[in-house]
């Protein structure tokens, strides 16, 4: 199967145009397998030290309807985090925009279409659901827990370092979340910004350090799933603790968003929710 180059999307000088197909076209979706960026952070494929799932929005979801007119939604999909390929969101903006001229019988065959096109990429099932563009369900909410943003503190290093991360005696039980997450896209270069949070119980993290660990993801390029995999990792080995969830909500480009997260096994899933930056 032939696929796009997915770094060539955003990348035509000014005045060109870019290539946006307005067919349908599953060979557009490009798969990356998450092995060659786990296996850095020490994590094997079927030995996966946490759960979790990658959950992408897409609010330029659009598409034809037996008569021929337009239908939009909001699309949610889930990707679970055991699959063995992420897929490059480039490429899933050039696909999703070649249903703006499909004719479909309704949102049911939109569904499946979807569901059977993003699982054969992934390798694993994805559940998609679309949502009116008006559902309360899409309403901007708020992180819980404390936010670490206000500690006046002094940062000389932008890219991420482990040994930053600290522990104290105390066992404690709390979540904590930062909205100076940014990071690069590996294949544009372009900066992808977020929100993380960040739930455990086990001895209690010096926030000043977390804090600093978490601006160390300012230069540093990666994907928005291994990011998570690798505050993640790092946590687990430098500060222990019993439960750990980590969740980050990435700011939307090009009508997506995503929001990957990975946790102890056992661990509660987070509660969806959409932030006001995305």
């Amino acid at each position: 199967m032939s696929h796009p180059r997915p770094d060539t999307l955003e990348h035509a000088p000014l005045g060109r145009e870019s290539a946006y197909p307005e067919r349908y076209d599953a060979t557009l979706l490009y798969p990356i397998p998450r092995a060659a960026n786990r296996a850095p952070l020490g994590i094997e494929e079927g030995a996966l030290p946490f759960v979790g799932e990658d959950e992408w929005h897409a609010f330029e979801a659009s598409w034809l309807n037996a008569r021929g007119k337009p239908m939009v939604a909001v699309a949610r999909f889930r990707l679970p985090a055991d699959s063995p390929n992420l897929i490059e969101s480039k490429s899933w903006k050039l696909y999703l925009n070649g249903f703006n001229q499909t004719r479909f019988a309704g949102r049911e065959a939109v569904i499946e279409t979807l569901e059977r096109d993003l699982a054969a990429a992934a390798g694993a099932p994805v559940a998609v659901e679309l949502f009116e563009v008006d559902d309360e369900v899409l309403m901007p909410r708020r992180l819980p827990g404390d936010c670490l943003d206000e500690l006046d503190i002094e940062i000389d290093r932008y890219t991420p370092g482990a040994e930053l991360l600290a522990v104290g005696e105390e066992v404690v039980e709390e979540t904590l979340h930062s909205h100076l997450l940014k990071s690069n896209c590996p294949v544009t270069g372009q900066p992808d910004w977020g929100s993380v949070l960040i739930r455990y119980r086990g001895p209690r993290i010096d926030r000043e350090g977390l804090l600093r660990y978490l601006i160390g993801y300012r230069q540093h390029q990666d994907f928005h799933e291994h990011c998570v995999e690798h505050i993640f990792m790092d946590l687990m080995a430098r500060c222990r603790p019993e439960r750990l969830l980590v969740l980050a909500r990435y700011v939307r480009r090009g009508g997506l968003d995503i929001s990957p997260w990975r946790a102890t096994p056992g661990e509660r899933p987070p509660e969806p929710l959409r932030l006001a930056r995305q």
